[in-house]
């Protein structure tokens, strides 16, 4: 084998192992064809060598056969081998930069196809994700279905218990139905029987002996009526108001708020008394200008280390009180100075409003509110009704609403909203015409409330013609927050005429010997002549005036009509 054969074979090696790897290399990552090129480099090299050391055999065989030629031989030998040599590093290095072409190819695509799978890896990522919340929303649904199926089945046994209830009831009317005619006719037999005797024995007319059967009939009859209707009570007593005293009592034993009484004078103490003289100022000065800027009366009288500061409005008294304690603290008092103080206390009272009805709303739980109306709803701080601070019987209006709703299933958010706003018309009413109701309504539909707000504000006084059940709650809670002992002081002469009119009413049933009105006119004592009235008729004459008092009288809660019957049997021993 000659030279230019081996170099022939290993070029024909090097291209094969290049086509290998150029066929292969799709295939194959990029560390497998840097393996099969430095393979194929060094079987190069392993040929290259086994060629040069037979070239030098034949060279030397040759040098044995023909020394005439040897300087010609190795001349063109070595001419051959410089060509051959430099065809092979040509074709080793255009092989090479083929190679590393190939190489380069084959890493662009390793890493086009690393960025596909890791893309494809984030897309499987995110459907497994969605795939979870997918299977978490319906495990949820298929829970909130095994509930809502227990529910059903709860409520269809609830049903038919109802009904097997009402069938016995029904049972029970027919049979009671039954023995009521039959007891009729025992009684016409028996009213027969009686008129034939009294015809016989006390020899009476027909209508006197009507009249006595039929007087001693009503008498029987009307005892009975008694049981009935007090059993009836009874029973309606303890079905129909057991639900609304359970929620009642929830929401009243959760929440409570202290009581405020709101007076027309507020007492500003004063270092020493001889600060009244400067008050007052020369020629009166100081104290005109600080009433004709603040609106209130400065009363200085003979109260030691005290001066008085009245006015029926509340904002009007509480700045005054800001700035006279400004003007006491800082000692400089003449018009300008006060006219100063006055307008800064103004501002501070804008901001110590806005401050309250902020409060008022985190403490209700109420969230979304502009903020002009947080602006009104702060001024009910000083506004009362009844010695009652209405903002504070807002809040805890708001609270026993959203209690309610809560127990019911409603918008609990909503009906502290509404309780919340229910009285907002009473932060303007002194200043705007029109009752707070109307008032009120204006407001919320000015501020974009909801409907059911708005209709709680213009039926928390009238539930009878509320259009959402959030209005009733809101009446309901207005109530309690109303009837709470100690939450409104009333004058004297309202409590005295309610006392009154309590024992008047009570006085004017037939049988009455005397009334007494006690707890603060939330309860009426009726004692009864126990000749006239029976035990029977004691419990019809309760109901009697519970609803008179219902139908005449404005309260709040409720009265309790306690009628007593006594019978004394008194004899002495002598």
């Amino acid at each position: 084998m000659s030279l230019l054969d081996l170099v022939l074979l290993l070029l024909v090696l090097g291209l094969g192992g290049v086509l290998l790897l150029r066929r292969k290399g799709e295939d194959r990552s990029a560390q497998e064809a840097r393996e099969l090129l430095e393979a194929a480099r060094r079987e190069a090299r392993e040929v290259l060598e086994a060629a040069r050391k037979e070239a030098r055999d034949i060279l030397e065989a040759a040098r044995h056969e023909a020394k005439a030629l040897r300087q010609e031989a190795e001349a063109r030998a070595k001419a051959q081998r410089e060509e051959v040599e430099a065809e092979l590093r040509r074709r080793l290095e255009a092989a090479e930069a083929e190679a590393k072409k190939r190489l380069e190819e084959a890493g662009e695509r390793l890493k086009a196809e690393r960025e596909e799978l890791r893309a494809e890896r984030e897309r499987l990522r995110s459907l497994q994700e969605e795939l979870k919340e997918e299977r978490e929303r319906l495990k949820a649904e298929r829970e909130e279905l095994r509930r809502e199926g227990e529910r059903l089945a709860k409520r269809a046994e609830a049903l038919d218990a109802r009904a097997a209830r009402l069938e016995e009831a029904e049972a029970e009317l027919v049979r009671k139905e039954e023995a009521l005619k039959a007891e009729a006719r025992a009684l016409e037999e028996r009213f027969k029987e009686v008129e034939r005797r009294l015809y016989e024995v006390a020899g009476l007319t027909p209508e006197e002996a009507r009249r006595l059967v039929l007087a001693r009939l009503d008498r029987e009859l009307e005892e009975e009526k008694a049981q009935r209707v007090r059993a009836a009570l009874e029973r309606a007593r303890l079905e129909a108001r057991r639900e609304a005293q359970k929620i009642l009592a929830q929401a009243m034993q959760r929440q409570a708020s202290e009581t405020a009484a709101q007076l027309a004078v507020t007492v500003v103490p004063i270092p020493s008394d001889a600060m009244k003289g400067r008050i007052i100022g020369r020629e009166g000065r100081n104290i005109r200008a600080f009433e004709a800027l603040t609106g209130v009366d400065l009363i200085i009288d003979d109260t030691p280390d005290a001066v008085l500061l009245s006015s029926f409005n509340p904002i009007r008294r509480e700045i005054a009180r800001m700035a006279l304690e400004e003007l006491l603290k800082d000692g400089r008092i003449h018009p300008s100075r006060i006219e100063e103080v006055v307008e800064k206390a103004k501002q501070e009272m804008k901001t110590f409003i806005y401050e309250r009805g902020e409060e008022a709303a985190l403490e209700a739980g109420v969230v979304g509110l502009k903020p002009g109306l947080i602006q009104l709803l702060g001024r009910l701080h000083f506004r009362s009704s009844y010695g009652q601070n209405v903002l504070k019987h807002s809040i805890q209006v708001a609270h026993l609403a959203g209690i309610m709703a809560a127990e019911l299933g409603l918008d609990a958010a909503l009906a502290r909203r509404a309780g919340l706003l229910h009285d907002i018309g009473k932060s303007v009413d002194r200043e705007v015409e029109g009752s707070h109701v109307e008032i009120g309504i204006a407001l919320a539909r000015r501020f974009g409330e909801p409907m059911e707000v708005v209709d709680a504000i213009a039926h928390h006084h009238d539930p009878d013609n509320a259009e959402t059940l959030y209005a009733v709650l809101v009446a309901a809670a207005d109530a309690l927050s109303a009837a709470r002992p100690g939450a409104r002081r009333e004058s004297l002469e309202e409590y005295l005429q309610r006392l009154e009119a309590l024992e008047r009413i009570a006085l004017s049933f037939p049988g009455v010997e005397t009334a007494f009105a006690v707890q603060a006119g939330r309860e009426v004592r009726v004692i009864v002549k126990p000749e006239k009235i029976s035990d029977a008729k004691a419990t019809l004459l309760a109901r009697e005036i519970a609803s008179r008092i219902e139908k005449e009288m404005n309260y709040p809660g409720q009265v309790q009509v306690t009628v007593v019957r006594e019978t004394r049997a008194v004899e002495y021993a002598r």
